[in-house]
C-alpha cells in the first residue's frame, strides 16, 4: 500500500475529509488507514461535498476487495491498483468514480487556488497515462 501515491497513511478521517475538501472537485479520491479496524484501508472519495468511504481489504487469499453498496457484487482483485483502476468505471456501487488522485504529498498542502485541470476525456474515464501517473507508475 505504501507505493500508491494515494495512500495518506494513518491521517484519520477528519483530515482525510479535510484534504478531499481542499481538492473539492467531485470524484477525488485518496486511500488511508481505517480508523477503527486494524490492517484494513479506507477508499475515499468526495461526491457533492460529502465523502464517502468504503472500507479496503486483504483477504486470507491475498486478494483485495471493497464494501460498497448492497447489492453490487463484491470483486476480488490481486493487487489494489487494479481495484482502484476499476473503480474508475462508473457502475462500481460507490457514491461516483474515482476520477482525481488525491496524493499524499499534494493533499499535505493547502489547495492554491488554482483553476483545476480539465476533466479526464471520454466521459471522465483516465487514459492509460493519467493513471499509470496516479498510481506512480
Amino acid at each position: 500500500m505504501e507505493t500508491l501515491a494515494i495512500y495518506h497513511g494513518p491521517i484519520g478521517k477528519d483530515e482525510g475529509e479535510s484534504r478531499l475538501a481542499r481538492d473539492g472537485r467531485d470524484g477525488s479520491y485518496l486511500v488511508r488507514d481505517s480508523d477503527s479496524v486494524p490492517d484494513v484501508y479506507c477508499l475515499c472519495v468526495l461526491y457533492e461535498g460529502f465523502v464517502y468511504t468504503y472500507r479496503l481489504h486483504k483477504d486470507d487469499a491475498g486478494s483485495w476487495a471493497a464494501e460498497t453498496t448492497p447489492g453490487v457484487r463484491k470483486r476480488y482483485f490481486r493487487q489494489v491498483r487494479n481495484l482502484i483502476a476499476a473503480f474508475q468505471e462508473p457502475g462500481q456501487g460507490i457514491a461516483m468514480p474515482l476520477l482525481y488522485p488525491v496524493t499524499a504529498q499534494a493533499g499535505a498542502h493547502s489547495h492554491t487556488g488554482a483553476a483545476p485541470p480539465p476533466p479526464p476525456a471520454a466521459k471522465g474515464h483516465k487514459n492509460r497515462k493519467e493513471v499509470r501517473q496516479a498510481f506512480g507508475m
